[in-house]
């Protein structure tokens, strides 16, 4: 990596975490969902959780507790991995509408150098965002009830990169066709506000009409969503299973997306991962098309 690169990297990386309204901006779908969780949506969807629960049976309230948690946490990392990402990438967007990479660099630097740093800035910035609320959320979820496997943990994890790989990317390329500062911000607000009903973070995709469920899951960002569900919730769903029959399991996964359906057909986890990098691949290869194959011209 070169010096030129790598200043490049840390100055965009700087520039995001240094302006507090970008950053807020970037939080809003993510707090809005907070907050939704904690005044109803805890209450609504432990409900919903209960009522699978044969009559005459009960259920350990950390088991409750840890899926409701579980359930948020895949919900705010999902958005935030394509919220943070667009909101991050402002700074792009920003330098290419006034000028401001004129007064920084001195020496000349071609555009694949320069759009490389900030896709790579954009990724460092939202994976921080994405894994600290991760890691804040397992220190939450230990005090209620832990019941992640390593592997689960693992999966998470990768999980989160391929999320945040893909959300970057499209960020990025968006906003390669952003001609004014009005048009950057109302994208970047738009993403934030509707991001988190197409990728059933506010509600679960199993409550849409069938229409709009087969429109969500066209969607790759709906895949990414999923298996962040799909490993969030499996050490719970687990543990349910010890002692609950597979067809309540079964339907607990259906009903709050751990299980995706395309056109009412289960995807499998592996076609969930399958989706979302051929995505990520589509996406990062137009991003580099348009930026890394016009050698002549500088910045």
């Amino acid at each position: 990596m070169g010096v030129a690169l790598r200043q490049l990297i840390s100055r965009n990386t700087k520039l995001y975490f240094k302006d507090k309204s970008m950053f807020l901006t970037s939080m809003i779908t993510p707090m809005i969902l907070f907050i939704l969780f904690i005044t109803f949506l805890r209450s609504v969807y432990e409900k919903s959780f209960i009522s699978f629960i044969p009559e005459g049976m009960s259920m350990d309230q950390s088991i409750v507790d840890a899926f409701t948690v579980s359930w948020l946490l895949s919900s705010i990392i999902a958005v935030s991995s394509v919220t943070v990402a667009f909101c991050s990438n402002i700074i792009m967007a920003q330098d290419k509408l006034n000028g401001t990479i004129h007064d920084i660099i001195v020496a000349p630097i071609k555009k694949s150098t320069l759009a490389i740093s900030y896709y790579i800035s954009n990724v460092i910035s939202t994976a921080v965002i994405c894994y600290a609320v991760m890691v804040l959320g397992f220190v939450y979820i230990s005090m209620v009830g832990w019941y992640f496997s390593v592997t689960d943990v693992l999966l998470i994890m990768l999980d989160i990169f391929i999320c945040v790989i893909f959300g970057t990317a499209l960020a990025a390329l968006v906003d390669n066709f952003l001609k004014t500062q009005g048009s950057v911000g109302a994208v970047s607000s738009l993403v934030s506000a509707l991001y988190g009903f197409l990728c059933g973070a506010y509600m679960p995709i199993s409550q849409f009409s069938e229409p709009i469920r087969n429109f969500v899951s066209i969607l790759p960002g709906t895949y990414g969503t999923a298996l962040l569900r799909s490993h969030y919730l499996n050490g719970v769903l687990s543990e349910v299973n010890k002692t609950m029959p597979d067809e309540l399991v079964n339907g607990v996964r259906d009903s709050f997306d751990a299980n995706l359906y395309f056109f009412g057909n289960r995807v499998e986890v592996w076609q969930m991962y399958t989706v979302l990098i051929f995505a990520v691949v589509v996406v990062l290869a137009a991003y580099i098309i348009i930026n890394c194959f016009d050698k002549k011209k500088k910045i």
